[in-house]
C-alpha cells in the first residue's frame, strides 16, 4: 500500500521536470543568445554564425592588405540592411548613433539647416535666419549630396545630419546642388539653439489668427507647442493655422500629444505590425476649445509623425488642410540598440489614420500621402508666403 504513493510521486515528479525542460528549451530557443557559447553551439543550429565569423578570419589573414576587422562588419551591417531595399532602415555604427542621440538636444553645434531626405542627398527645407548656413549663401532647395568625402546619396535623414553636425568651430566641407550648379560649400560650425516651435499673431479683416509652427516632434516639444498655442490665444487670437511645412517628423508619442491638443478624445492613430500588436492610441485629454477654427498648413516636407497629425486633424473633421501633398510615408520606425555600442534603425510596423487610410504606398513604397482641401503652393524664394497667405485667409473665412 505505501509503495504506490512513492511510485506516484516519482511519476509527477517525471512529468513535471519533463514540462519545464520543454518550456525552458522552447524559451531558450527563442533567446539562443542568453546562451554560453558552447552550449548555445550544442542546441542551436548556429552555422550561419560560424560561416560569419570564418568569412570575416579568412579575411583577416589572408587578405592582400591589412583591414580594420570593426569597419568591415560595420559595413556589412549597412550592405544587409541596405539589401532590405527599404530607404527608412539603416544600421548606425557607434559614431552614427551618438550622432543620432544628439539630435533630441534643442542645443546643438551645427550649421542651421533643416533637411528631408531625398535620392540624392538631403535637400534644405529651412535655413535659420543669421546662422553659419544662411551665411554661407544656403537656400531652401538646395540639395547637399556629400558631406566631406562621403557621399549622401540613398543614407537617410539621420546619418546625414550627423555628419553635418559637429563641435562649434570646425569647420564642415559640403558638396551642393544648387539647380544644376554643383559647388562646394565650407561652412564653420557654431552652437545653436534649434527652434523647435514658434508663434505669432495676424490679422486678416479684423480676425485675429495666431500662427504656431512646429518643426519637429522631438522630446518636448508638443509642451512647447501648447505654450506658444495658449500664448496666442492668451493675446486674442479667434483662429489658429498650424504650420507643419518641412516638418519630417519624429516620435510617435509626441505626435499623439499634439494631436490630443486640438481633439478632446477618440482615436488619434493606430498602428499594426508583423511582431507589433495592433495598437489604439487615443487622444489625452487637455484639448483647447473645439469651436476655435483651425487649418493644418503642409507641403511635400511634411512626413511620417507630422503626417500623423495633420491625417487626424482632417479625419476627424477638427482642421481644413491647405497646402501641397504631403510625404505619403505610410510606416514607422524604432532602434535597437546593439552590443556594439551601434543600432538597428528598421522599419516594424505601418500607421493608420483614424478613418483607416494608410499613407504610404504599400510597405515602404512612397504613397500619395494627404491631399490638401485648399491647394496653396509657396515659390521658395518668392517675396511673400502664398500658401500661409491662402491659409489664413481659409481661416478666417470660419470665424463666426
Amino acid at each position: 500500500m505505501s509503495s504506490r504513493p512513492r511510485r506516484t510521486t516519482r511519476i509527477v515528479v517525471g512529468v513535471v521536470a519533463t514540462l519545464i525542460a520543454l518550456v525552458v528549451g522552447i524559451w531558450l530557443g527563442g533567446h539562443p543568445s542568453w546562451l554560453p557559447s558552447p552550449l548555445r553551439s550544442a542546441f542551436v543550429d548556429d552555422s550561419e554564425s560560424q560561416l560569419v565569423h570564418e568569412a570575416l578570419g579568412v579575411l583577416a589573414r589572408d587578405y592582400y592588405r591589412p583591414i580594420n576587422r570593426t569597419q568591415l562588419v560595420d559595413r556589412g551591417l549597412t550592405a544587409a540592411v541596405a539589401s532590405l531595399d527599404d530607404p527608412y532602415s539603416h544600421y548606425l555604427s557607434p559614431n552614427d548613433y551618438h550622432a543620432f542621440l544628439s539630435q533630441s538636444n534643442p542645443h546643438l553645434s551645427g550649421i542651421g539647416i533643416e533637411v528631408l531626405p531625398v535620392r540624392q542627398g538631403l535637400r534644405v527645407t529651412n535655413v535659420f535666419p543669421g546662422s553659419p548656413a544662411a551665411k554661407a549663401g544656403l537656400s531652401r532647395g538646395d540639395v547637399i549630396v556629400q558631406v566631406g568625402s562621403v557621399s549622401l546619396a540613398n543614407r537617410s535623414n539621420d546619418i546625414g545630419s550627423g555628419l553635418i553636425k559637429g563641435r562649434a568651430g570646425t569647420q564642415v566641407s559640403l558638396i551642393v546642388l544648387a539647380g544644376n550648379r554643383r559647388h562646394e560649400v565650407k561652412i564653420t560650425r557654431a552652437d545653436l539653439v534649434v527652434p523647435v516651435t514658434s508663434a505669432s499673431l495676424a490679422s486678416l479683416r479684423g480676425v485675429k489668427i495666431g500662427v504656431v509652427a512646429l518643426t519637429q516632434f522631438s522630446d518636448g516639444s508638443s509642451a512647447e507647442l501648447r505654450g506658444q498655442v495658449q500664448k496666442v490665444l492668451d493675446g486674442g487670437a479667434q483662429a489658429l493655422v498650424l504650420d507643419l511645412r518641412g516638418n519630417g517628423g519624429g516620435l510617435l508619442d509626441e505626435a499623439v500629444k499634439v494631436a490630443s491638443l486640438f481633439i478632446p478624445d477618440g482615436t488619434i492613430v493606430s498602428t499594426d505590425g508583423r511582431n507589433q500588436p495592433r495598437q489604439v492610441y487615443v487622444a489625452k485629454g487637455g484639448a483647447i476649445a473645439p469651436k476655435i477654427p483651425m487649418v493644418v498648413l503642409v507641403d511635400r516636407g511634411t512626413a511620417s509623425a507630422a503626417e500623423i497629425v495633420t491625417g487626424a486633424l482632417k479625419d476627424r473633421g477638427r482642421a481644413k488642410v491647405v497646402g501641397t501633398h504631403t510625404y505619403g510615408k505610410g510606416v514607422f520606425q524604432e532602434i535597437e540598440t546593439l552590443s556594439n555600442g551601434g543600432a538597428l534603425d528598421i522599419t516594424v510596423g505601418e500607421y493608420f489614420t483614424p478613418s483607416g487610410r494608410n499613407l504610404g504606398g504599400g510597405g515602404v513604397r512612397e504613397g500619395a500621402g494627404i491631399a490638401p482641401d485648399i491647394y496653396a503652393a509657396s515659390a521658395p524664394n518668392a517675396g511673400t508666403d502664398h500658401s500661409l497667405d491662402v491659409a489664413e485667409a481659409t481661416v478666417a473665412g470660419e470665424v463666426r
